[in-house]
């Protein structure tokens, strides 16, 4: 399935789809595989095939995939038009705070109730998760949840409006350092060099916050895929979706290797704690 054209909308038809309520609220999650836990959060604008294409990667590795729908319509390719319709009603929505930081997105508490469900379901040492873009801070907010073990931060883009801002609350952060300490954890992030979303004062930001705990890492633009859907190509305009829009699924390209090291990251850390 990870041969399957970028360009055409996935079914998604090897996930089963769930209705789970979790706090009195119901969202779709596809869930595939077996194994450890694993919650891949899409970046915007939805669960494209690149989303998807990495899912499976995870899967294959021996792991179970919960992919939780949060914006958009699954499994399509990201159209520029439907694409910015979709950014406009995630900017609005209460679950999201897509501007000033300091403060976590209300979805988290979702997706942290998510991660203890998964864990009860898949058993093993814990859980890992990965963000992208506008959900790329969501899997340190998560670090809340005990069964949180292996957070992933990719191009993590909110809060829009600082660059150098963290979208977490300081006591929070706080706590989320003194577990990564407590438990000899670490937190895996990437970006671009020359991305607009996610620049490099928020990867100082996180150095700071969470000290030799944040593990950043920096692809050079020259490493980006350029055969992008048009959402990406209009209004994303710079080297950006590490590990799918703008990953080269070759072996010796940077993206692919840092695909690679996040799913061993899953790996190491759920199997064998």
């Amino acid at each position: 399935m990870a041969n399957a054209s970028m360009k055409e909308d996935d079914s998604l038809d090897d996930f089963t789809r769930r209705a789970i309520t979790l706090d009195g609220v119901t969202k779709i999650v596809h869930v595939a595989g077996s194994g450890p836990a694993v919650i891949v959060m899409t970046e915007m604008p939805g669960i494209s095939p690149h989303v998807a294409r990495f899912s499976r990667w995870v899967r294959d590795a021996g792991m179970t995939v919960y992919m939780p729908s949060l914006f958009g319509r699954d499994g399509a390719v990201p159209d520029a038009e439907a694409g910015a319709a979709v950014f406009r009603r995630a900017c609005v929505s209460a679950e999201f705070r897509a501007l000033a930081g300091n403060q976590s997105s209300p979805v988290t508490q979702w997706l942290r109730a998510l991660a203890g469900l998964a864990h009860e379901e898949c058993g093993g040492p814990g859980v890992g998760a990965i963000g992208m873009c506008f959900t790329g801070n969501f899997a340190l907010s998560m670090m809340l949840e005990p069964a949180m073990l292996a957070p992933v931060l990719c191009q993590p883009s909110l809060p829009l409006d600082n660059p150098g801002g963290i979208e977490m609350a300081p006591d929070e952060l706080a706590a989320v350092r003194e577990r990564l300490e407590r438990e000899n954890l670490t937190v895996l992030a990437y970006r671009f060099e020359g991305d607009r979303f996610c620049r490099a004062e928020r990867f100082a930001a996180y150095a700071a916050g969470l000290g030799e705990r944040f593990v950043g890492r920096v692809l050079p633009d020259s490493a980006a895929n350029r055969d992008v859907p048009s959402f990406f190509a209009q209004h994303v305009a710079c080297p950006h979706s590490v590990v799918t829009a703008h990953l080269i699924d070759k072996a010796g390209e940077p993206t692919a290797e840092a695909r690679d090291q996040i799913v061993s990251f899953f790996v190491q850390r759920l199997t064998f704690g």
